[in-house]
């Protein structure tokens, strides 16, 4: 009879965990909040930057944004008519449904915003006298048959047009209220315009006044004119002579006669583009596909359809090219963020595979003691591990996906799955390294007396390699390539490096301060020095302690920078917290207005200053500098202007530079007035007195000051002389400057005194530069992983503890039996852990210090501050810059985390020794 199996007496993962309930416990939440972050990180990083071209598109102006289809509109009987597809209005539409469908994909169509029709390319002029012709110039119209007209308009006077005999020459016509308005248009009006093929003209009636609906939409808003007339400027010969532009609305049968008006019409189809569907990832194919409609493929598809000489213009590529170029300057700088919580993270998993694997030394050293093989643990070990960190990394990325929905399944699938890979296969692999020869009973590990092993020699070499050609490759190419990982983990790499020679460092100052502690009375401090020395579990807490310090520098820095850079440009803007200035640039300030404003609640001090643009240079010099004819004059107040410039940083001066030469309101063009310029203007004008002619009036000016900027003009070229010695003094802008200069209060004072004028604040412009959800996404993602990186740190730190805690404890009963008291007791484990609390403190401050100097050339935080690209925003460039409390606080942090030694002998002396003694001599 064959014998069965005998089933085991209690299954060993189910023992396993029953044993340890709380640290399973605390094990799977470990997992689940690592998994989650690890799974919303990147579900987090596609909704901003699918948001973000979401936010682009729907923010562009429409004549960005529509795929404008045209074809030219000939007589049937035109000898360059060659065109095979029909014209007729029943065609329009059946020609916009077949562009509908050949558009390619990710492109959509709204139609409610879509127009198609018939239009004059040119404006053609009215004939009728009746219409206003300032300068005795007439109107022109742009003469237009669009779609859906019904639908876009509400009717205030008369009826839509209907009708059009082209055989007759005559149509019917709608204008929008504006243009009635402005053109004296009444329903019932009859314009005439020319005719291209006879001399009898095309009579226009107008038969209804409509309003737009939705008049910021695409229908309206690509092409202005037709719902807004225009009062526009025409050369003439030396004068310049004003008239009217505006357009006529005709049915939509009305294209075959705007083929016989001067306006050499066209057929037109706008698309409106619809965005709401489309994803970062869409961004590729969107180019593609825009760039096969404009010259491609599809191009050829749409002449198919619309004729040989078919054209189809669109905006949309420069959106998405914007969009792009954005989305790769801020995609590395974010992944440096990444790789830094992600390589903190992974230490922690590791350290609670060998806290585990620590704590179980005697038990599996027991197993293959008595003949268990290194695969049967492991297996075992794999299982108790992974029936905790499967599911719990599962929930995570559930959570992670519920928290975040738009973002992608399978990059976050990769994150939560490399995370429970890592938390279920670092206790197995531990305690199979550890075990992978049954052990004999040994002596404790001793960091003082350790030295280093060639394989650990060889990996600390090669990391070494990685780190610096990560570093030299960030700094040559900055960090435009977004798929170069190595570059995103250069500031790891770097403070992993630094760890490892920290380690290998650490015994030498244990040992040279544990000589002279030899000769102090207590047995306190050579005790902890003992202690710590001997602490086989400072390597890996101080890899993540200072990995995460570092990862909390570079992010601080960069917040940072971004807030710098946000400030810095904002003032160049306003040159003060509040700008008052005139909608005209020569206006002078009302008279009391600064008193009023030097008054209002949060402003400290008042600066006015007089501005005149365009005024001619003397020619003199002979550098570069000479191209330059005309610079700014700006008067100012020598004290108060001065106080300003000292605060902002523009150019500061003493005042005593521009004392006043008493000649002010004379109208003497040979006296010599002190001035600060600009290099450019002091380059030309060189450094004898010259000759300055303008407004204010006549003077020669010595240039004793050169300033890069000056608070009035922060960006431009500029004289700056003493408003009081001007002939003819009149301030023109006011800056205001204060601690919380309030806009509402500031708007009603200047209000009161003029409407003329506007209020421009500092902190408005400044909010102004976060206008897309990819910069506010990033700086999110920057604050949660310096939040995390916290938090690793900290679970760094107890999970040292709690792996040397039993030892402690029987440490701390053990001397307690020979005379320690409490308080010493207190005392030595926090002692005893303050040298790697002060290690990894002043360590992460030099790393981080360190590796922001390395990386500051390579990273340019300028798409990240501000909305506007490069060359178009006012900064050029936005450097990463060390930030002090960035690396302050954290350190301190660290070194306050110290005291938990001291809490845990607190906590062990509440006690009686004798239940530790009891315990065995565990060593």
């Amino acid at each position: 009879m064959p014998r069965t199996p005998a089933r085991a007496v209690a299954p060993w993962v189910r023992t396993r965990l029953r044993v340890a309930p709380g640290t399973a416990w605390a094990f799977a939440l470990l997992v689940l909040v690592t998994a989650f972050l690890a799974a919303a990180l990147p579900r987090a990083v596609d909704t901003y930057e699918s948001e973000g071209l979401r936010h682009d598109l729907a923010g562009a102006a429409p004549r960005n944004t529509v795929l404008e289809f045209a074809a030219p509109m000939l007589r049937p009987d035109d000898p360059s008519n060659g065109q095979a597809t029909g014209t007729t209005a029943e065609d329009t539409v059946r020609q916009r449904a077949e562009l509908e469908r050949l558009l390619p994909a990710p492109l959509r169509v709204d139609p409610a915003e879509s127009v198609h029709g018939v239009r004059t390319t040119k404006r053609v002029v009215a004939l009728d006298r009746w219409l206003p012709q300032p300068y005795g110039v007439p109107p022109e119209f742009v003469l237009a048959t669009p779609s859906a007209l019904a639908e876009h308009t509400r009717v205030r006077e008369g009826r839509l047009p209907a009708k059009a005999d082209t055989a007759a020459l005559t149509s019917e016509a709608a204008v929008t209220a504006e243009t009635a308005k402005s053109l004296r248009v009444k329903v019932g009006s009859v314009v005439h315009v020319p005719n291209r093929y006879g001399s009898e003209p095309l009579t226009l009636t107008v038969t209804g006044i409509v309003e737009p609906v939705r008049p910021q939409g695409a229908y309206w808003a690509v092409e202005p004119l037709l719902r807004t007339p225009a009062y526009t400027m025409k050369p003439a010969g030396a004068e310049i002579h004003y008239y009217w532009q505006a357009a006529l609305l005709l049915p939509p049968d009305g294209g075959s006669l705007l083929v016989e008006s001067l306006g050499e019409p066209e057929r037109y189809w706008r698309l409106a583009h619809i965005g709401g569907h489309l994803t970062a990832q869409d961004e590729p194919r969107l180019s593609r596909a825009v760039a096969s409609l404009t010259g491609g493929p599809d191009l050829t598809k749409a002449r198919e359809v619309l004729g040989p000489f078919a054209t189809v213009t669109t905006g949309l590529d420069e959106v998405v090219t914007a969009y792009g170029g954005m989305r790769t300057a801020i995609a590395p700088v974010v992944a440096v963020a990444a790789f830094g919580i992600g390589a903190v993270a992974a230490v922690v998993l590791a350290m609670t595979g060998g806290l585990f694997a620590a704590r179980r030394t005697a038990e599996l050293a027991l197993l293959r003691s008595r003949g268990g093989s290194l695969a049967g643990i492991g297996l075992r070990l794999l299982g108790e591990t992974a029936v905790l960190a499967l599911p719990a990394a599962g929930l995570g990325l559930l959570l992670a996906t519920l928290a975040l929905p738009g973002g992608r399944w399978g990059p976050a699938l990769t994150a939560a799955g490399a995370v429970a890979l890592l938390a279920t296969l670092a206790l197995p692999l531990r305690a199979l390294f550890l075990h992978r020869r049954p052990l004999a009973h040994g002596g404790r590990e001793d960091l003082i007396a350790a030295r280093p092993s060639r394989g650990r020699t060889v990996a600390e070499l090669t990391l070494l390699a990685l780190a610096v050609g990560a570093v030299v490759a960030l700094r040559r190419r900055g960090t435009e390539d977004s798929g170069d990982h190595l570059v995103s983990s250069a500031p790891v790499l770097v403070a992993l490096i630094a760890a490892l020679v920290l380690v290998r460092l650490y015994p030498l100052p244990l040992r040279w301060a544990a000589r002279p502690a030899r000769r102090l009375r207590g047995v306190v401090g050579h005790l902890s020095l003992a202690r710590a020395g001997r602490s086989a579990t400072g390597a890996l807490p101080l890899l993540a302690l200072l990995v995460a310090l570092t990862t909390a520098a570079f992010g601080g820095s960069v917040l940072a920078g971004v807030a710098d850079a946000r400030d810095r440009a904002a003032l160049l803007e306003t040159g003060a917290d509040a700008r008052v200035m005139g909608d005209a640039d020569a206006a002078p300030l009302p008279d009391g207005l600064a008193k009023a404003v030097r008054g209002t609640t949060g402003v400290k001090d008042v600066a006015t200053v007089q501005v005149e643009y365009g005024v001619t240079l003397p020619t003199t010099g002979t550098g570069p500098a000479t191209e330059l004819r005309t610079a700014p004059l700006v008067g100012v107040e020598p004290e108060s202007y001065a106080r300003l410039a000292a605060r902002t940083g523009f150019g500061p001066f003493p005042a005593e530079l521009l004392k006043s030469t008493g000649t002010g309101g004379k109208d003497d063009s040979e006296r010599v007035l002190p001035a600060i310029a600009s290099p450019a203007v002091a380059e030309r004008l060189g450094p004898e007195p010259q000759g300055i002619t303008s407004a204010a009036g006549s003077f020669r000016v010595r240039i004793v000051g050169v300033r890069s900027a000056t608070p009035a003009l922060p960006e431009q070229d500029f004289l700056l002389v003493n408003g009081a010695d001007l002939t003819h003094r009149a301030d023109t802008v006011l800056l205001a400057s204060g601690p919380s200069v309030p806009g509402d209060a500031l708007r009603d004072v200047v209000a009161a005194a003029s409407r003329d004028f506007s209020v421009v604040l500092r902190t408005e412009r400044r909010a102004a530069y976060v206008d897309s959800p990819m910069q506010a996404g990033a700086e999110r993602i920057y604050l949660a992983a310096i939040g995390a990186g916290a938090g690793y740190a900290v679970l760094a730190v107890l999970l040292s503890l709690l792996q040397a805690a039993p030892e402690r404890a029987m440490l701390l009963a053990r001397l307690r039996t020979m005379g320690l008291t409490r308080r010493q007791g207190r005392r030595l484990l926090g002692l005893e852990a303050l040298p790697q609390a002060l290690l990894a403190a002043v360590g992460g401050v030099l790393v981080g210090w360190a590796t922001i100097l390395l990386l500051a050339p390579g990273v340019d935080l300028v798409r990240l501050s501000l909305a506007a690209a490069p060359g178009l925003a006012a900064l050029d460039s936005a450097p990463l810059r060390v930030d002090g409390w960035s690396l302050a606080l954290p350190a301190v942090g660290v070194v306050v985390l110290a005291g938990l030694a001291a809490l845990q002998a607190w906590w062990s002396a509440r006690g009686e020794p004798i239940r530790e003694l009891r315990a065995g001599d565990a060593r």
